[in-house]
């Protein structure tokens, strides 16, 4: 009977099923409970390809890094847009791009992420790192000796602030700092409920969600967002495109806007988290990344302190060797996410080394780019953070090699292909301006000793959270 289950239905060419005895579920529970570990098992029963029915979904996955450019360069057969507009229209309350009522919208929507690169990403950047460091003078006025705080509010506190600050404005009123902690308040309620959400559960099962969702879309409608004072050029360009389509209500318009904050801090705010929860647990790194920090600013002739404005252009950022490697590091360890892509058509995959895999119309397609960073092939000692992994000679490291094979993707946390996230580069260039003002400003250490590990409730949607928040303490560098 087992072995009925187990390769019921399949054609020639398609991959074995692992179909589970549950209707409807199939491996969902599992899947759900630790998705690593059940890939490993099945990798190791049955190879590099093997399709999981998880929820009513079938999801062939392609174990073997080397496979990875057959499915990310087939972006014609196997599409990931429509996927993520269902997706992002359900959980964030707006009307689908690709019901045919806005033509063109997803394109003209696509080509605003110009603003997120080259010399427009120079100009948010320098926005960013302005922000942030008033936060941060902010904070050093109140740190007249140790302070403690908790980390990951700190994280969320001071880079939600300052994001939101950059890309949609300030808040003029007199209590605006109150505004935009209000708002964080009920994005973290909202983002708690994320995982259900992208699992398809209905909004009304998830308690007060739905009316923590309507209250954040609010804050976005037009009338509101008139009176922010120097937003982005990026959430301009939005708002320009959003008017030339009628048919798009006022709500569905601001519900577009709170989506791409949530795209904008969902997963930013926990690697930074992770970052800094990384240096702070390893003297040794913490040392390099400070005293390359304060070899820039003694190289450029740039006083640190509260008074002083640091200016960092793009190529310094880029030439933080230590700090890059220790973030890739962090990334590395704490990314969760799943590629995914729909087959449009029956056809077949032609892979490496002639292999082929047959697909139907519909089927989901999907890698796991964690079993590739944890992969003790690619990375000695996986399980371990390595500050320095990412460098070579005192200079960026970018060749890993499996099976004495020189990989094409051996770091993947944001995506790949078609569904790589176009804020990437911002998101990197944030993250590092955040740990270079906190170690040029601040002495800091942990307050506790204990050790956060990753809640695995999100596996598969991006960057993992921490599942217990952890003190620490900071206090101004003399």
């Amino acid at each position: 009977l087992f072995f009925c289950l187990f390769v019921f239905n399949r054609k020639t060419g398609e991959p074995p099923l692992i179909n589970g005895w549950i209707p409807y579920l199939g491996k969902a529970l599992i899947f759900r409970k630790d998705a690593f570990k059940f890939l490993l098992d099945q990798q190791k029963k049955l190879g590099d390809i093997f399709t999981v029915h998880i929820a009513g979904r079938y999801i062939t996955f392609i174990m073997d890094p080397f496979q990875y450019v057959y499915v990310i360069r087939n972006s014609k057969q196997l599409e990931f847009h429509e996927f993520a507009d269902k997706m992002a229209s359900k959980t964030f309350d707006y009307p689908a791009l690709s019901k045919g009522k806005f033509p063109d919208l997803k394109e003209n929507l696509h080509r605003i992420y110009q603003y997120l690169q080259g010399k427009p990403l120079d100009i948010i950047s320098d926005h960013m790192m302005k922000n942030l460091q008033d936060i941060f003078e902010w904070k050093c006025s109140q740190a007249t000796d140790w302070e403690t705080e908790k980390m990951y509010k700190f994280c969320c506190s001071v880079m939600f602030e300052a994001s939101f600050v950059t890309l949609y404005g300030r808040v003029p009123a007199a209590d605006g700092h109150k505004v935009i902690s209000e708002i964080r308040d009920k994005f973290i309620k909202f983002d708690a409920s994320f995982p259900y959400l992208a699992a398809n559960i209905p909004i009304e099962l998830l308690g007060a969600t739905k009316k923590v969702r309507k209250e954040l879309i609010h804050h976005f409608l037009l009338q509101n967002m008139t009176k922010w004072l120097g937003g982005s050029k990026v959430v301009q360009a939005r708002q320009d495109i959003f008017e030339k389509y009628e048919l798009l209500g006022d709500y569905d318009k601001a519900a577009h806007h709170f989506a791409f904050l949530w795209a904008s801090v969902g997963n930013t705010i926990p690697a930074t988290f992770w970052a800094m929860y990384y240096l702070l647990r390893h003297p040794e790194a913490l040392a390099a990344v400070r005293d390359e920090i304060d070899h820039l600013l003694q190289s450029t002739g740039q006083e640190r302190g509260p008074t002083y404005n640091i200016h960092l252009t793009r190529e310094q950022l880029d030439n933080l060797v230590y700090l890059e490697s220790a973030l890739n590091e962090s990334l590395r360890m704490c990314s969760s996410s799943m590629n995914i892509r729909i087959s449009q058509e029956d056809f077949v995959l032609k892979l490496e080394g002639n292999q082929e895999v047959c697909l139907r119309k519909g089927d989901w397609i999907a890698l796991y780019p964690q079993i590739l960073h944890m992969d003790p092939e690619v990375y000695e000692d996986p399980k371990e953070y390595k500050f320095d992994r990412y460098i070579e000679n005192g200079k960026k490291k970018t060749t890993f090699y499996k099976a004495g094979r020189k990989l094409k993707y051996f770091l993947m946390p944001f995506g790949s292909g078609i569904s790589m996230c176009p804020g990437r580069f911002l998101a990197m260039n944030e993250m590092k301006m955040f740990l270079f003002l906190l170690l040029a400003h601040f002495d800091v250490e942990l307050a506790e000793n204990k050790a956060v590990r990753l809640d695995n409730s999100r596996m598969g949607l991006g960057i993992l959270l921490p599942d217990v928040d952890i003190a620490f303490r900071y206090k101004l560098r003399s």
